[in-house]
């Protein structure tokens, strides 16, 4: 019996590790997959535009073509262009991905997205404040307003959250987010109400787009974006531990009230540059770690990578075709997003689940 036992016990053990090799075997290969199409989006986004250059001239300057290269028009088309939107739609895609991983995980919500935190609403607020009242013309400043009233506005969620007893609670942090967004929401209506030069490029901006970025807009957003995913990288064993539930994660050393605010530093920092670079962009942040989690199952630093990368995927295709779609004019990102993100939250809202996991909660 002894022996029988043995046998039992050591066929059982072995099938866990197999499991958990094929788990991770899986996860693999949908990351060196989710990257391959990364680089192929990439390609497509230097190749195909708006204009009239046709991708096989476009191909011609990336692989040398001596013609190609002397082409002024063709060069400013690829070079000053695509290749600054292709870098912002990935950067604006690893930023909402991993954000809205991080804000599910922390918040125990499948349906937390981005905007919880107030940040596209302050960001708003922030840009109607600097068009109205100071001027603001260029690009480059018009997108350090959008960051800054992002990271302002989370900052004061972050301080309403930490007061009072249950510090850094999910219910404190989406009420918080949600009042203030509510509060900036208002407030903008009420300037652009007399200002309607404001609210025509204000319009533009709201509706989410990559349109006219320039790569030196990006540069002084990559340390913050790299800060917000140290900082995500640094919290994905204590979110797997918070997953188990608050005692749980006290029991094993950590304080979720803490996490859950450090959690909610990243998600603004993330979130913020992804609102100041492209605007409002919806569903991204919500979509991406479903899919993510359907690979990587409850692995938290799994499925933190796949989100990044899955939305890094998903906001390059929609860029490509956006582009494309009514040419030779231009349909915004995040209506294209919209059209996906819809239909996706409705199944996502009745799938069994999500009503298993409110349950659960």
């Amino acid at each position: 019996m002894l022996m029988l036992r043995g046998r039992v016990s050591l066929k059982t053990g072995s099938g866990h590790g197999d499991g958990r090799t094929a788990l991770t075997g899986g996860v693999a290969r949908a990351a060196v997959l989710l990257l391959v199409l990364l680089l192929g989006l990439c390609l497509l986004s230097l190749l195909v535009g708006t204009g009239p250059s046709p991708p096989g001239r476009a191909w011609d300057y990336l692989t040398g073509d001596p013609s190609a290269r002397a082409d002024p028009r063709l060069r400013l088309a690829v070079v000053d262009v695509r290749l600054p939107r292709t870098l912002a739609a990935v950067l604006v895609g690893v930023c909402l991905g991993a954000a809205g991983c991080l804000l599910q995980a922390a918040t125990r919500n499948p349906l937390a997205e981005t905007g919880l935190l107030g940040v596209n609403s302050g960001a708003a607020f922030a840009v109607v404040v600097g068009l109205t009242f100071f001027d603001v013309s260029s690009t480059t400043a018009l997108l350090l307003w959008a960051l800054a009233g992002g990271v302002l506005a989370s900052a004061v969620v972050l301080l309403l959250a930490a007061s009072g007893r249950a510090q850094g609670s999910p219910l404190r942090l989406v009420l918080a987010g949600s009042a203030l967004g509510a509060t900036f929401h208002g407030m903008t209506s009420y300037v652009l109400l007399g200002t309607q030069s404001t609210f025509d490029v204000y319009r533009y901006w709201t509706i989410g787009s990559l349109a006219g970025v320039r790569t030196e807009d990006l540069l002084p957003l990559l340390p913050l974006v790299a800060a917000g995913l140290l900082v995500a990288l640094a919290s994905a064993r204590p979110l797997s531990a918070l997953g188990l539930g608050d005692d749980s994660a006290r029991s094993l050393g950590h304080r979720p009230g803490r996490i859950r605010l450090t959690v909610a530093g990243a998600v603004s920092l993330l979130s913020g540059c992804a609102v100041a670079v492209a605007g409002p962009i919806a569903f991204l942040g919500l979509l991406a770690p479903h899919a993510a989690r359907a690979v990587a199952g409850p692995r938290m630093l799994a499925g933190l990578t796949l989100s990044a990368v899955v939305a890094a995927d998903v906001m390059l295709l929609a860029d490509v075709l956006a582009r494309v779609v009514v040419r030779p004019w231009e349909t915004p990102v995040s209506v294209l997003l919209a059209f996906v993100g819809g239909p996706l939250l409705v199944w996502i809202a009745r799938s069994p689940r999500l009503s298993t996991a409110e349950a659960a909660s």
